[in-house]
């Protein structure tokens, strides 16, 4: 066996269908355009949504709604995934590189910490929000709170 007796698989190859090109080709005359009207032109371009006259999707569905341009996005983190991983890690502190690390949050992620499940480790936490209830429960567990 030598690099000249390569070819692909059976079948893994085709052509291209060259249309317009004569009657022997199978596809010369209208070259698959059906006969007459504005699709067979060329340069013929339907407008996007374009129903043939018929009022289009995009008119006929009412409007609703609206996209709030203030938003703030945060990736929310309980405080019982902090535990789980001070446990695992063995952390006195957890700040947003310990979560990047950890696969927890995205780089790009601001992070808010919530108040679901417990906490008995003394942690110091980072992070751009916190919930009221995140806050003091991190403190009666005798840890403290950093706002970023």
């Amino acid at each position: 066996m030598d690099l000249s007796s390569l070819k692909p698989a059976c079948g893994s190859i085709h052509h291209e269908k060259r249309i317009g090109r004569g009657q022997g080709s199978g596809k010369g005359g209208t070259s698959t355009r059906g006969h007459k009207g504005a699709k067979s032109r060329s340069g013929y371009h339907a407008k996007i949504g374009f129903e043939g006259g018929q009022m289009p999707l995009q008119r006929r569905v009412p409007k609703f709604g609206f996209k709030n341009i203030n938003r703030v996005a945060y990736k929310a983190i309980n405080v019982s995934m902090l535990q789980a991983l001070a446990e695992r890690d063995n952390l006195e502190m957890i700040d947003r590189d310990v979560l990047i690390n950890a696969g927890l949050l995205n780089k790009n992620e601001l992070l808010k910490i919530l108040a679901d499940g417990v906490i008995s480790v003394k942690l110091e936490v980072k992070a751009n929000a916190f919930s009221q209830k995140a806050v003091e429960a991190i403190q009666a567990a005798g840890g403290s709170v950093v706002v970023l």
